[in-house]
């Protein structure tokens, strides 16, 4: 497979790949980035061959992550995951996770408070439902309890709760009960929690421009 490089071209369908050619022969194909260490005329021996397949490996697997992470932050588990399923050898996935970790695109703690934050903003949950969301995303157990540590569950309760107050105006006090436990239950929130927020909501419907 040694051999010499006789001609460097641009990939016609993906201008940040080169086509290398050994002795006349297409040989491998490498990023743009990779081939800027390469002249025509150079040698290659086995090993430089090797190492540059490698490295184009890892440069693949790296831009497949930051791809992945263009549509929001995700976790270290999960960009891992994504990238052997779309058949990305473990050789190049470690270094390229290395290598997002060392330029801030991948950072749990960040993920996670990200998350909670998400949540609690948007679609509202219990510290245990979010616990388990994070484990799901292969986060770590410190690095959940520090996330979690700012969350108001009777506050993520009230606004899960406040955006559907209207629908429910006209039931009576027993029916609004039952049906804020109910809610609150699939969202993970306890009993005492739920009692408390449907007190809350009782009142904010008899007094809506008292509360």
């Amino acid at each position: 497979m040694a051999g010499v490089i006789t001609r460097l071209q641009v990939q016609k369908n993906n201008p940040q790949r080169i086509n290398v050619f050994l002795d006349g022969e297409f040989a491998f194909g490498v990023t743009l980035d990779v081939a800027a260490s390469l002249r025509k005329g150079q040698r290659l021996s086995d090993d430089e061959i090797a190492a540059l397949r490698s490295q184009d490996a890892v440069e693949k697997a790296y831009q497949a992550a930051l791809r992945f992470l263009a549509s929001r932050p995700r976790s270290r588990a999960e960009v891992e995951r994504r990238l052997a399923a779309k058949g990305h050898a473990a050789e190049a996935i470690a270094p390229a996770l290395e290598r997002l970790e060392a330029h801030g695109y991948l950072d749990d703690a960040s993920f996670a408070a990200y998350w909670v934050e998400n949540r609690s903003r948007f679609r509202p949950r219990s510290a245990a439902a979010v616990r388990h969301e994070l484990r799901q995303k292969g986060v770590d157990a410190e690095t959940i309890r520090s996330a979690l540590g700012e969350l108001d569950e009777d506050e993520a309760a009230w606004a899960a709760v406040a955006q559907r107050l209207e629908r429910w105006r006209g039931l009576t006090k027993e029916q609004l009960t039952q049906k804020i436990m109910n809610y609150l239950a699939r969202r993970g929130f306890g009993y005492e929690i739920a009692q408390r927020t449907a007190r809350r909501a009782w009142a904010q419907l008899q007094s809506p421009n008292d509360l």
